[in-house]
């Protein structure tokens, strides 16, 4: 049976409890880039040491794969944590961020998702749109590549061959693309759902 958070047991090494652990997070992700140095660097400003980001690019990165690599992590995690007899091992969050884009099988990555506990954050059409928020409210339906194209408007070097992201550039930014996107209807053209995401790893920095 699994313990809660408070009273987990550490091996003798870490040291007595003063208070209840920080979660240990868990991030898949489809892209490579812009996704991975978006996060990173957003848990480097607010501290989250907590946090660990996965690179999942097999078979195209379709939502379904991401959930089952993310789904076998946290399965190992477990199986480690009871091994060495230490719960800290265990992801308490694990979350997949992916883009709706022309993606098959969503449904289905949702229902999986469900059942084994896992968190998402999803992107109609692509990642961008919550880039996009930080700088002007949502631009209506877009196609990814078109998106990608408008983002030039903020980060003048941004293209679909260098989505490079420095979080410095978007750290101003970041409440008001929170509050703009709570207003989007999740999942439509565009929505962003990953301010659910990096809200939690702020509240728990």
């Amino acid at each position: 049976m699994s313990k809660s958070k408070r009273n987990r047991t550490r091996r003798p090494a870490r040291g007595k409890l003063t208070k209840d652990p920080k979660p240990k997070i868990l991030v898949v992700t489809e892209g490579e880039v812009t996704e991975p140095e978006y996060i990173r660097g957003f848990t480097r400003i607010y501290r989250n040491l907590l946090v660990e980001i996965v690179i999942e690019s097999k078979a195209g990165s379709a939502p379904k794969t991401l959930v089952e690599a993310a789904k076998k992590l946290k399965k190992e995690a477990e199986k480690q944590a009871d091994r060495k007899e230490d719960d800290f091992l265990k992801y308490d969050e694990v979350w997949c961020v992916f883009d709706v884009d022309e993606h098959p099988n969503i449904p289905s990555a949702k229902e999986m998702a469900r059942d084994n506990n896992i968190k998402l954050a999803i992107s109609n059409p692509c990642f961008e749109i919550w880039l996009w928020l930080h700088f002007a409210e949502q631009p209506g339906v877009q196609h990814r590549h078109e998106l990608q194209k408008k983002m030039k408007q903020h980060i003048p070097s941004y293209s679909s061959k260098n989505k490079h992201v420095n979080y410095s550039d978007y750290k101003d930014g970041y409440e008001t693309a929170v509050s703009r996107a709570k207003k989007l209807e999740e999942e439509v053209n565009p929505s962003t759902s990953v301010w659910k995401l990096t809200e939690q790893i702020r509240k728990n920095a």
